[in-house]
């Protein structure tokens, strides 16, 4: 197999590491437009087969996303496309690997965008390709498992009541005042913290204010771990809550944070600290948030904290009058050998795990999501080859 990696941030090369720990991948072009400033995971895939004289499997190649011919001619080499771009690119790249031959998937968090890209499901089962948005930790390993809860109970002959989600990546040590540290993209928190999040109530949808109705969640078999609280942000139940509308009365995706959290982002969002709209400092027009990410950004860089993902998913129903339920809970650490963190655990290798699953032939062509194609069972068990360990919930 030979598999391109669009975007060499710390999710695409995680999501490259992975490949590579699979033989039957031969070639893994990890493609940006800086390349030369890898994690050190990554040296012995170059550097060691140029000492020995042999051809690196992981070519670090120099792109531009905006130069359609280069991606396309990168794409025409390739069995597979794994895109950790910014989600604004997602549309595109899913068309170029389309009209190429080639297999799709990408880290998502735009459901407008995942709905662009369903329509281009005919070209892709025309072209023998699969296309499949959403594809890190969330959206992407929640919807899965949420599925598969679904699944399971509908099996059984319950009738599905809620899907309730709940993740986070959090700090192992964490210090104040906000009691986090950046895993991602600080930018892309901001935009969760702002936009209205989709929630099905009453077998409806609807809209709630990111950041609000907090709720305490405790892990039971992590105490280490406190209580943390959950609230709502944007994004992680993706297309779920429009495919489920009337059919289950409940669907929700909340964050994980350290208590306080929210209350203190809830405050400088309503004072206007992450607005977009420019304002007047002493003569000179600026953005709010502009400021907010240059003062924050260094303050929540911890290049030496060590973090942790925790996540939690609850599917409950009743059979015969009795409630019934299937859940699921993950708390995954920084891998201090390899020096990859657990967000990149589970969100790059996600990326990887589906990308590989869709070049063996796994994955029937055409677009959809995780919680739509991508079996279930088989990914929990790559997951825990890798040491990602899901629990089922008692």
């Amino acid at each position: 197999m030979r598999m391109l990696v669009l975007g060499a941030g710390l999710q695409g090369s995680a999501c490259a590491f992975d490949l590579l720990q699979n033989p039957d991948v031969v070639e893994v072009r990890l493609a940006d437009l800086n390349v030369s400033h890898l994690p050190a995971f990554l040296a012995p895939y170059t550097d060691a087969a140029k000492l020995a004289g042999a051809k690196p499997r992981l070519l670090p190649t120099p792109l531009d996303a905006k130069d359609t011919e280069a991606v396309r001619a990168l794409m025409r080499q390739s069995d597979a496309v794994m895109s950790a771009l910014p989600y604004y690119f997602n549309g595109p790249m899913a068309r170029h690997a389309v009209e190429c031959g080639a297999h799709f998937c990408d880290l998502g968090g735009n459901t407008e965008i995942v709905f662009e890209q369903k329509q281009l499901d005919a070209a892709a089962k025309e072209a023998k390709v699969s296309v499949i948005p959403d594809c890190g930790l969330a959206p992407g390993m929640v919807n899965i498992l949420a599925q598969h809860g679904i699944d399971l109970l509908q099996r059984d002959g319950a009738d599905v009541q809620s899907v309730r989600i709940f993740v986070g990546g959090l700090p192992q040590h964490p210090e104040p005042p906000l009691n986090y540290q950046i895993v991602y993209s600080l930018e892309g928190v901001l935009d969760y913290y702002t936009t209205l999040s989709w929630v099905v109530r009453d077998g409806k949808r609807h809209q709630v204010r990111a950041l609000s109705e907090i709720e305490p969640v405790a892990f039971e078999s992590h105490p280490e771990l406190g209580t943390l609280e959950a609230f709502h942000t944007a994004g992680g139940l993706s297309t779920m809550g429009f495919r489920y509308e009337g059919k289950i009365p409940t669907m929700e995706y909340k964050t994980l944070r350290y208590p306080g959290h929210a209350q203190m982002m809830e405050a400088m969002r309503e004072l206007g600290f992450f607005g977009l709209e420019p304002v007047e400092v002493k003569g000179v027009r600026v953005v709010p948030r502009d400021v907010a990410l240059a003062l924050m950004q260094p303050r929540l860089t911890k290049p030496q904290g060590r973090d942790l993902v925790a996540l939690r998913v609850v599917v409950e129903g009743t059979k015969g009058g009795t409630a019934v339920s299937r859940g699921w809970e993950l708390v995954d650490r920084y891998d201090d050998t390899r020096g990859v963190s657990a967000m990149m655990r589970t969100t790059g290798y996600s990326l990887s795990i589906t990308g590989q699953l869709q070049a063996s032939g796994a994955i029937p062509a055409g677009v959809c999501t995780p919680d739509e194609c991508v079996p279930a069972e088989r990914y929990v068990a790559e997951l825990a080859k890798r040491g990602i360990e899901i629990e089922p919930i008692a």
